[in-house]
């Protein structure tokens, strides 16, 4: 009995919606970051290597005794990171833009559609004069 009692919670666990919300918005992170890799190294990298003269961090390098610290790797680590980021941040102002322009729409919508009936009106007078006594 002990069983079935934590296998019923770990059921109501893994199948609430915030878990599968959670799922869901991983596996769109993991595909999202498939395109946005894609336009960073294969569309705007080879953009900024045009206007700085195709430089490529990573091949820099220092020794230190023994050490090879790759100093490089770390510097063109952080130029995909800025390119990542701004790209990201991007596409979010763009569906922000749209979402705002749709929520304009359906606000002007709202405020076009029609006035009630007189006698619509005049009922709904006289439900809310009813009810404040």
């Amino acid at each position: 009995m002990a069983n079935k009692g934590w296998i019923a919670e770990f059921k109501e666990f893994a199948l609430k919606g915030t878990i599968i919300d959670v799922a869901i918005g991983m596996i769109i992170g993991i595909a999202f970051s498939a395109i946005i890799n894609s336009l960073v190294n294969d569309m705007l990298m080879p953009l900024v290597g045009i206007v700085i003269g195709k430089v490529d961090f990573t091949s820099l390098s220092i020794s230190v005794g023994s050490a090879e610290v790759m100093y490089g790797s770390f510097i063109q680590a952080c130029v995909n990171f800025f390119l990542i980021a701004l790209t990201i941040f991007l596409c979010i102002k763009g569906v922000n833009r749209v979402r705002r322009r749709l929520e304009k729409e359906k606000a002007a919508a709202v405020e076009e559609s029609p006035a009630p009936a007189e006698d619509i009106a005049l009922l709904t007078e006289i439900r809310d004069l009813l009810k404040n006594e």
